[in-house]
């Protein structure tokens, strides 16, 4: 019998540090937008341009992470290590082979990339300086990520937590040495939030191993990652991580989008967007961390076979997740006077920051909502393919091309396009609910001891 005090025990015990460690990521954009604003607004735009690679590559590991955790929570569930340990093999070699493949393009083709985003010279300029630098951080980031995503599933949430907050402090810190030439060292601005973003990934690389090294971690078997065999898990594998890569590439294109339609209404735009997506994003940590959460008790639960629990937990976590979105808006209304205080940005820009501080108000509750049930419900039974097609569906064939056609056939308002970009989550509503009401997200999906016939 589903005890409900014991399953919000049991979620906050995953979530809190899986949140908080989203809330300390989130510091880092934060440290570098209001450093890189006290010298300019020129470097806080580019940066935040630039930063879209960074965004796109995790789309990537996003996803290859969530098919782990589909996968892995259910084994895990299952009592199955062996099995566990052949899924975070099989992530660790699709995350790595994508970080160096985004390394080497961020390195050899830095102007062609913020060419895509903008069209001002200096913005341009400025990007590719930081792309430049950070190149060597996407490769790094796809080790971390990978063994932050398996630690969150075998119960070691707050290790991950500690080592990517303890990362996160040392960025900060360097952030402010390196973009103002402090202790002895030369003033870099945006290539010294670039690099103190370098240095923070192979903190994080480091540990990992050391951690792995002395075996507080699950073990990272070479054999497996590069191994061909095991062919029914792989194939279950990218069963389930495919429909999250397009939805992620599909859902992540679109709010790439948003910042293109946005980088090319002017700097004054830019800026604004940006301080207004990163305070939205250090919100929503709690919405994630809620998902993600979400997602490894009822993979847990469903690979145990506990499917009328899991049924009735699902309920009580939507019901959470609305109540978790308000309280996230009044948070963000709350902070925007403060906001508007702390910010170095012109007239204009200002205004356009209010009122998208305000647009972000509700969006995080829709947000909070879709997150949970598409990120992390529909997943833990291995329904990824519902979230794709409506991510796409509603991104790509709604909310963007109405928001190119108001930004440049009918040349809106900036914050009239603005408000067009907030409707997606919203648009998506009613297909999440009656989705979820068929409840075929509900299963288990564990196999037997023939996987274990292939050798590792």
């Amino acid at each position: 019998m589903l005890q409900k005090k014991k399953l919000y025990r049991d979620l906050m015990a995953i979530v809190a540090p899986i949140a908080f460690q989203y809330l300390m990521s989130s510091l880092v954009t934060v440290s570098d937008a209001f450093m890189l604003g006290f010298l300019d607004q020129t470097p806080l735009s580019a940066a935040s341009l630039a930063g879209q690679i960074a965004f796109v590559f995790s789309l990537f590991y996003g996803a290859f992470v969530g098919g782990l955790s589909v996968l892995a929570a259910q084994y895990w569930g299952k009592n199955d290590r062996r099995t566990v340990e052949a899924v975070y093999a099989m992530t660790m070699r699709y995350s790595l082979a994508t970080g160096l493949l985004f390394t080497a393009v961020a390195a050899l083709f830095p102007q062609l990339i913020m060419r895509i985003f903008t069209s001002d010279p200096a913005l341009i300029r400025l990007g590719a300086q930081y792309l430049r630098t950070v190149s060597l951080s996407y490769v790094l980031t796809g080790f971390s990520q990978a063994s932050f995503g398996i630690m969150k599933i075998c119960g070691q949430a707050g290790l991950s937590s500690l080592i990517g907050s303890l990362s996160v402090v040392l960025n900060i810190v360097l952030n402010y040495i390196l973009i103002f030439g402090k202790c002895g060292l030369p003033e870099m601005g945006i290539a010294g939030a670039a690099l103190a973003t370098v240095i923070a990934r192979v903190f994080e690389t480091v540990f990992v191993l050391v951690l792995m090294r002395r075996g507080k971690c699950l073990p990272l078997r070479i054999g497996m990652m590069l191994s061909g065999k095991r062919t029914e898990l792989r194939r279950d594998y990218w069963k389930y991580t495919v429909p999250l890569l397009l939805n992620q590439l599909g859902w992540g294109g679109g709010v790439t989008m948003y910042s293109v339609i946005m980088g090319h209404l002017g700097n004054d735009a830019t800026a604004a967007n940006s301080i207004a997506g990163i305070v939205r994003g250090m919100i929503a940590s709690f919405c994630w961390g809620i998902a993600t959460g979400v997602g490894i008790l009822l993979g847990g639960m469903l690979g145990r076979g506990e499917l009328d629990d899991a049924k009735k937990a699902g309920g009580s976590f939507v019901r959470f997740s609305l109540w978790v979105g308000a309280g996230s808006g009044l948070i963000i209304l709350a902070l925007t006077p403060l906001v508007l205080r702390v910010t170095t940005l012109t007239g204009q820009a200002q205004v356009y920051l209010k009122y998208m501080m305000l647009m972000g108000a509700y969006y995080i509750i829709g947000n909070s909502l879709n997150s949970t049930v598409i990120g992390g419900m529909f997943p833990a039974g291995g329904d990824t393919r519902f979230g794709m097609i409506c991510d796409i569906v509603t991104l790509w064939c709604v909310v963007v091309p109405m928001g190119m056609i108001a930004a440049f056939v009918l040349k809106l308002p900036v914050l009239a396009v603005a408000f067009i970009l907030t409707l997606d989550e919203f648009v998506k509503i009613p297909a999440v609910y009656r989705h979820y009401m068929k409840y075929e997200w509900i299963k288990n999906l564990t196999k037997e001891q023939e996987l274990h016939t292939e050798e590792g």
